[in-house]
């Protein structure tokens, strides 16, 4: 597989106005990209930190990935995104590794870029995102 470099850290956040304006207060963050994603039941906005980046995101409702995951575990880390350069050759090597997939073929996500994601199970209970960036 192809060397990997972190895209973004998402985060589950019951109010995104108010995570925004912390982030933005507290980190002297800015608002790079802000969208709701129907296909993944998320608002989202991402926040750029530097040269780093957090993506703050909010359920569309409550029977929603995010929505369950806030009802089980409340706010707090979600997912960890990493940049690939060919997302469907990155996926085929992670499935032939034994990963288990969520999504097999990428869909688009906040930035309007091809995004997959891998089951916690295959990586020690973290939510993982490849993230076509290249």
């Amino acid at each position: 597989m192809e060397a990997l470099r972190i895209h973004h850290l998402g985060v589950a956040v019951e109010d995104l106005d108010d995570a925004v304006a912390t982030y933005e207060r507290l980190f002297g963050g800015t608002v790079e990209r802000r969208n709701a994603v129907p296909s993944q039941g998320v608002e989202a906005a991402a926040v750029r930190l530097g040269a780093s980046r957090v993506e703050l995101v909010t359920p569309l409702g409550e029977n929603t990935p995010v929505g369950r995951f806030l009802a089980k575990r409340g706010q707090g880390m979600h997912h960890v995104a990493y940049a690939v350069v060919d997302l469907p050759a990155a996926l085929s090597d992670l499935a032939a590794r034994g990963a288990h997939l969520i999504d097999e073929q990428p869909h688009e996500g906040l930035f309007g870029l091809q995004v997959a994601f891998v089951h916690p199970e295959s990586v020690h209970g973290v939510l993982s995102e490849l993230v076509a960036d290249g």
